[in-house]
C-alpha cells in the first residue's frame, strides 16, 4: 500500500511539474552593451524622455507600444519617465528580419539559404547517362529580431549607453517577446560587463 501511495504521489508531482513548465517559455537573447558615462552613472529616479526618428513618427501607434514596454523595463532599473526635467533621452528601435531557412535543417544540410542542384554521372554495361539531381528541400521563414536602445546625455548630446539584444525563432512574434528582450538588454544597467552575453528570460506561454 505504501508503495502504491508513493507511486501515485510521484506521478502527481511530475504532472504538476510538467504543467508548471508548460505555462512559461524561455526567450534566448544575445546581448551586447556599452557605456560611457560622462559623470556619475544614473541613480534611482533619474529622469528621461523618449526620442523618435522620423520613420518612428510614421508608425506612431506601434512605437507607442514599444515605448510603453521600454518604460516598464526602464522603471525596473530605476529610470523615471519625466520629459520636463529629463537628463537623458532614450531611443528604442526594433526590427525583424525574415531569413529563408531550409526545412528539416540538420547535419548534412546546407543550413540557411537554398538547396543547390547537383549533377550526377552514371555508367554500366549498357552505356552511360548524365542527369540533374534536384534535392527535395523546401525553405521556411525564420525570424531574427533585433532591439537597440540608445541613451543620450541631453547636456552634452553624447550617447552614453548603448545596448542591443538579438533573438530569433520560427514564429513571427516580435511584439510578444519584446518585453523579455528589453529586460535582457537592460540587465546589469547602468554598468553591464563587457563583451557579448547570452541572457535567457522566462515569459508566460
Amino acid at each position: 500500500m505504501k508503495r502504491t501511495f508513493a507511486a501515485i504521489f510521484s506521478v502527481a508531482v511530475m504532472a504538476l511539474f510538467m504543467v508548471g513548465c508548460s505555462t512559461v517559455r524561455l526567450v534566448e537573447n544575445d546581448v551586447t552593451a556599452f557605456y560611457n558615462w560622462s559623470a556619475v552613472p544614473p541613480g534611482p529616479g533619474t529622469a528621461y524622455r523618449f526620442e523618435r526618428l522620423p520613420s518612428q513618427q510614421v508608425v506612431g501607434a506601434q512605437q507607442d507600444y514599444v515605448e510603453g514596454l521600454a518604460r516598464t523595463a526602464l522603471a525596473r532599473v530605476g529610470m523615471e519617465l519625466n520629459p520636463t526635467v529629463a537628463r537623458y533621452s532614450v531611443q528604442v528601435r526594433v526590427s525583424t528580419q525574415v531569413i529563408e531557412r531550409l526545412a528539416y535543417d540538420s547535419a548534412g544540410y546546407d543550413g540557411f539559404g537554398f538547396a543547390t542542384p547537383g549533377v550526377f554521372l552514371g555508367g554500366g554495361n549498357r552505356g552511360a547517362s548524365v542527369g540533374l539531381s534536384l534535392p527535395m528541400r523546401f525553405s521556411e521563414p525564420y525570424y531574427r529580431r533585433e532591439l537597440t536602445l540608445l541613451m543620450r546625455d541631453l547636456g552634452t548630446n553624447q550617447v552614453v549607453f548603448e545596448t542591443r539584444a538579438v533573438s530569433d525563432g520560427v514564429q513571427d512574434e516580435t511584439l510578444a517577446v519584446l518585453s523579455a528582450m528589453l529586460d535582457a538588454a537592460l540587465r546589469s544597467f547602468p554598468q553591464p560587463p563587457p563583451g557579448p552575453r547570452r541572457i535567457n528570460v522566462q515569459i508566460p506561454r
